[in-house]
């Protein structure tokens, strides 16, 4: 039974920390985007070719404060204008979900906020909460990111079944590997993407359907991708892109169709950094049964105003957590 334990008209400050991005965002009414701010590492780790764990939790230290201070400015808000806080506490890397979420207890504790503990997951999915329509339930939830490739059945808020999942590597670390196989730059997801624009897909790549399952698996592509590479027939970089794309894309349009009609869903989401991608944006888009929910490629990257979202609904269920909320590095969302 769902309870309204709040006001339902509220403004939230989300706050993120969970890998490589430090934001914060206020929002209005679970919907309402008033300000969304993202310090960026990517130039920080693009030198070790993937994030370092010691040194992102480092650079959220020096710029979760200004991060938190511009977001409130940019949203014409003042402090008193804030009525709960919303933090990501996992899954993600322990050092950087602390900055976060310890900043987030000291806001609630200082300023008598009501404080909402968030399953990042759950955050990337509300991203699709913050666009000009309102998903319906009950939903397929497609989250693809680096390290997750999960197929969410949502009945409702906070009724969540998982019915696939990768075996192995993640869509978006398969990316990444890839682009590193090819020397493309870091982050691979928008290296690929961008350099298969155009490009034929006329490399024989394989694809695992894993028959009888609505699972996941990238390993086997990222090692036929290797194989061909050091056996010297890749000629052509961005036709390798492009085959290596549609193989991670053909995989997860179908199996996410396929369940949409299985589970008799009215809407599909994509959420998540590889949401991002253009071809999988298209191809889900054709290829669906119901409508696809996507978010704008800026709320598919890691963000605080799907945080805030997410938290917003969440206290609208009657969910609050007090200062001795921690972090869960493995959080799962089922």
């Amino acid at each position: 039974m769902v309870c309204i334990c709040y006001n339902i008209l509220m403004i939230l400050l989300g706050i993120e920390s969970s890998c490589d991005e430090t934001a914060a965002a206020v929002v209005e009414n679970g919907r309402h985007i008033l300000s969304n701010i993202v310090s960026s590492q990517i130039d920080i780790h693009a030198r070790f070719g993937g994030v370092v764990p010691e040194v992102a939790s480092r650079q959220h230290i020096l710029s979760i404060i200004p991060v938190i201070d511009e977001a409130i400015k940019t949203a014409r808000a003042d402090w008193s204008d804030i009525e709960a806080i919303a933090a990501t506490h996992g899954p993600g890397l322990a050092g950087s979900l602390l900055v976060g979420a310890n900043t987030a207890k000291a806001i609630s504790y200082a300023r008598k906020l009501p404080l909402v503990g968030v399953n990042h997951l759950e955050a990337h999915i509300y991203a699709n909460w913050l666009s000009s329509r309102e998903p319906e339930f009950p939903l397929l939830c497609l989250i693809v990111s680096g390290g997750h490739t999960d197929l969410i059945l949502m009945k409702n808020h906070g009724d969540y079944t998982l019915i696939g999942k990768t075996r192995d590597d993640a869509a978006g670390e398969a990316f990444d590997k890839a682009a590193r196989i090819l020397g493309l730059s870091y982050p691979g997801g928008p290296a690929i993407d961008k350099a298969a624009k155009g490009a034929k897909a006329d490399i024989k790549l394989p694809r695992a359907w894993l028959k009888g399952t609505a699972d996941f698996s990238f390993s086997g592509l990222k090692t036929a991708l290797l194989r061909l590479s050091e056996a010297g027939l890749i000629n052509n970089i961005e036709s390798a892109a492009a085959s290596f794309q549609a193989s991670v894309v053909d995989v997860l349009v179908k199996k996410t169709t396929n369940a949409a009609v299985k589970y008799g869903v009215k809407q599909i989401l994509l959420s998540g950094g590889v949401a991002a991608n253009s071809l999988l944006r298209k191809q889900m888009a054709s290829a669906s049964p119901v409508p696809v929910l996507i978010p704008p490629p800026g709320l598919c990257t890691d963000n605080a105003a799907m945080v805030a979202a997410c938290g917003y609904f969440r206290l609208r269920l009657g969910n609050v957590n007090g200062i001795d909320l921690d972090v869960i590095p493995s959080l799962s969302l089922s």
